[in-house]
C-alpha cells in the first residue's frame, strides 16, 4: 500500500519558509500558493542529498532528464512518437509558453486564453508585449467551442496573427478537457490559422475515471510544456520541458534562438521523480483523491451555500460564494476566518464571487478551513441582519 503524503503536521508546516508559510500573519491558514504540504519523494530527497554530497553543482545535463520525461509519457498517456529532437529543457513552464507564443506571434498579437484562469496567463503575456483576450469558460467550467471559435475569428481578424495559450488540465477548477474536446480545438486552430500552446504542468495529476489527453496527440501543429514541479512539489527548482509537436514551426524557430536553462539541482530532481517517483505519486493521488470528496462533503455539511466543484485534475480548486460574501470573498475570509485563499478577481472573466482554494494539505488542516469558512458566512450573515435592524 502506498504511504500518503498529507501528514506533515501544522506546526512542522509553520516552520518553513517558503512564501506560503511567510506571506501571513502566523494565524492565518494559507491555502492558496500552489505548494502541496508534504516532504519530498524520498528518491527525489535522495537524488538531491547525493548531488550536495558530490558537489555536483555545475551544468545541466538535458539527455537523462528528457529521455526519463518521454520513458513517463508513454507509460503513463501512452503518449507514442514522442521525438527526444522535439522536446528541450526551458528555464520554467511560464517561461517556456511566453517564448513559445513569442515565437508564433508578432508585437501585440492577441493570446486567447479561457478565463477565469491562472494569473500568470494574464501578467507574463502583457509584460512580453502581447494582448490578452478572454475566452471564457463554460458555467460548466468546461472549454465553450463556440466561444473560441468566436474569439478566433475576431483576433485574426484583417490577416493579424494570434495564439492560443490553453490549460490542460485546467486551473483553478481541475477540469480534465477530454479528447474530443481537444480535438475541436484542434480542428478550430486549423481553420483559424491559430497556434497552439498547452501548458500541461498538472498532467500528472488526474482522477479516475478521468484521463489526460496530451493536447500534441490531437494537433501536430502545436506546443506543450511539462515539468514534474507540480505533482512532486518542486516550485524552488524549477524546470521544465517544451515539446513541440512534428509539424510545429514555432518550435523549430525556438531551437534557433537562444533561452535561459533550467537549474541544475531542477533536472536532477525532475529525473529522478520521473524515473523512481511513481510510488510516491500514487500515493499522493490517492491523498488528493480523498481530499476533493472530503471538501465537497464537509461543505455540504457546513457551508451548503458554497458551491464547489469536485476537481477532476489539479488540487486547486474553485469555490463560488455567490453573492454571500461579496464580489471579492477572500476579503471577508481573511477578517473574519483568517483564512488565506487566491482572490477570485484575478483569474479573470467569471472571478468576482469565487475564490481558489488550494486542498494539497492535510485533512484536519481542510476540517479547520471549512470551519473558518462557515464561520466567516455566519458572521457576515450576522453583520447584514445588524445592518437591516439598524
Amino acid at each position: 500500500m502506498t504511504a500518503d503524503p498529507f501528514i506533515v503536521p501544522l506546526e512542522r508546516l509553520r516552520t518553513r519558509t517558503s512564501a506560503k508559510w511567510t506571506h501571513f500573519d502566523p494565524d492565518v491558514l494559507p491555502l492558496w500558493v500552489a505548494e502541496m504540504d508534504v516532504d519530498l519523494a524520498p528518491p527525489v530527497q535522495e537524488a538531491l542529498q547525493r548531488a550536495v554530497a558530490n558537489g555536483d553543482m555545475g551544468y545541466p545535463t538535458p539527455a537523462p532528464y528528457i529521455e526519463a520525461f518521454i520513458d513517463f509519457a508513454q507509460a503513463r498517456w501512452t503518449w507514442g512518437g514522442l521525438d527526444a529532437a522535439r522536446v528541450t529543457p526551458v528555464q520554467s513552464v511560464i517561461m517556456g509558453y511566453v517564448d513559445a507564443l513569442l515565437e508564433v506571434t508578432d508585437p501585440g498579437s492577441e493570446i486567447l486564453v479561457n478565463s477565469p484562469v491562472y494569473p500568470p496567463f494574464f501578467s507574463y503575456l502583457r509584460q512580453a508585449g502581447r494582448t490578452v483576450r478572454e475566452a471564457p469558460l463554460g458555467a460548466d467550467l468546461r472549454l465553450d467551442l463556440e466561444t473560441i471559435d468566436r474569439a478566433m475569428a475576431e483576433a485574426t481578424a484583417g490577416g493579424r496573427r494570434a495564439g492560443y495559450l490553453l490549460c490542460n488540465p485546467h486551473n483553478p477548477g481541475g477540469t480534465v478537457h477530454t479528447r474530443a474536446e481537444l480535438e475541436a480545438v484542434a480542428e478550430l486552430s486549423r481553420r483559424h490559422g491559430v497556434p497552439v500552446v498547452s501548458d500541461e504542468i498538472h498532467a500528472p495529476i488526474v482522477y479516475a475515471p478521468h484521463e489526460f489527453t496530451p493536447y500534441l496527440d490531437v494537433d501536430p501543429t502545436g506546443m506543450a510544456l511539462h515539468a514534474a514541479s507540480k505533482a512532486w512539489n518542486l516550485a524552488s527548482i524549477p524546470s521544465a520541458l517544451l515539446v513541440g509537436g512534428p509539424e510545429s514551426a514555432g518550435f523549430d524557430t525556438y531551437l534557433r534562438g537562444k533561452h535561459h536553462g533550467p537549474s541544475h539541482l531542477g533536472v536532477i530532481a525532475q529525473t529522478a521523480a520521473y524515473r523512481e517517483g511513481g510510488e510516491w505519486l500514487a500515493g499522493m493521488l490517492a491523498g488528493l483523491d480523498r481530499n476533493r470528496l472530503l471538501v465537497r462533503d464537509l461543505l455540504a455539511e457546513h457551508a451548503p451555500a458554497v458551491r464547489f466543484t469536485v476537481p477532476e485534475g489539479t488540487y486547486l480548486t474553485w469555490l463560488d460564494f455567490g453573492a454571500t460574501l461579496g464580489e471579492v470573498p477572500s476579503h471577508a475570509l481573511m477578517t473574519h476566518g483568517r483564512l488565506a485563499l487566491n482572490i477570485g478577481t484575478d483569474f479573470g472573466t467569471g472571478g468576482a464571487g469565487h475564490a481558489r482554494m488550494n486542498i494539497a494539505t492535510s485533512p484536519a488542516i481542510l476540517e479547520e478551513a471549512v470551519r473558518r469558512i462557515a464561520h466567516t458566512l455566519a458572521a457576515a450573515q450576522a453583520e447584514g441582519a445588524s445592518q437591516v435592524s439598524v
